[in-house]
């Protein structure tokens, strides 16, 4: 008996992707005969477009696809489909950028959908910002006077000693305006975006367009930012390797991304009798 059509959710890091970034082959081949059997695959990551996309023709998709935790919801292949873009307002950000500066962190970067701005140079960041064409524009120099568009998303690199006094600081002066999430290692990275924003709110308007009812849609996380995602997913699954809290809300637990969950998730659950289990890597 056929299994009935689903809406699969796939965060990237720590989820999809192995630890140096990669989709195993064992993970590539079942999600492609999920796709095969009608299933509907979507990339739901807080990475904006142009470190997502390259993972996206990987997977084959022609999908839409949630980047910046729900910031921005579009369609890679579809130039006709709505584009949901919903930056946070300049001004909140230069309030949130003024505190970053009494409270000297490190570094603070404002993406605008693909364009970065960076407050002070710094080569590793620029790293993990550039896609794999090294494309990506690049604006170095105080935010305060840089930043002049409305910023979908603000990312903060905090010392290890104020990276819970800035949350705190975000917590009761901004808690109304913005949704802040932190990254795991090896980068304590904490990203804000507009309120009332997260992966959960784009997979809704997804599965809305698809007409997939919530107890079809499969969703797996490994971070907190994953967590409104895998709470309102009529599947939600936990990476093995995810947070405990991230694992509390979850309906099922995995094994890790390293270990190919996904993979073996799917195949036991939409009954897709995937046999020739491979370990190499893409």
């Amino acid at each position: 008996m056929k299994t009935k059509q689903h809406l699969i959710a796939l965060d990237l890091d720590g989820t999809l992707l192995t630890a140096d970034k990669k989709i195993s082959q064992t993970n590539l081949n079942i999600i492609r005969k999920a796709i095969n059997n009608g299933h509907i695959v979507v990339i739901a990551t807080g990475r904006p477009h142009r470190s997502s996309i390259d993972y996206y023709q990987t997977l084959k998709l022609d999908t839409p696809m949630v980047n910046f935790n729900g910031a921005l919801i579009h369609h890679p292949a579809d130039a006709k489909w709505h584009t949901l873009h919903n930056p946070m307002p300049v001004r909140s950000a230069q309030h949130i950028i003024e505190a970053c500066y009494n409270l000297g962190v490190r570094n603070i970067v404002a993406e605008v959908m693909d364009s970065v701005y960076i407050d002070q140079y710094d080569e590793q960041m620029m790293e993990l910002f550039q896609n794999s064409d090294q494309n990506t524009l690049f604006t170095i120099g105080s935010l305060k006077n840089k930043l002049q568009t409305d910023p979908t998303s603000l990312l903060i690199h905090p010392h290890a000693d104020n990276a819970d006094q800035l949350r705190s600081h975000l917590d009761h002066y901004h808690a109304e305006l913005i949704e802040h999430r932190k990254w795991g290692l090896p980068w304590n990275i904490i990203e804000i975006v507009k309120k009332g924003l997260n992966k959960a709110i784009g997979l809704q308007k997804v599965a809305y367009y698809y007409h997939i009812p919530k107890e079809r849609i499969i969703a797996f996380g490994d971070e907190d930012n994953d967590l409104e995602m895998i709470d309102y997913a009529g599947v939600g699954v936990a990476m093995g390797n995810a947070i405990d809290e991230l694992k509390t809300v979850s309906k099922y637990i995995t094994d890790t991304n390293e270990m190919d969950g996904i993979g073996h998730f799917l195949n036991d659950y939409l009954n897709l009798h995937y046999h020739d289990v491979k370990t190499d890597n893409l």
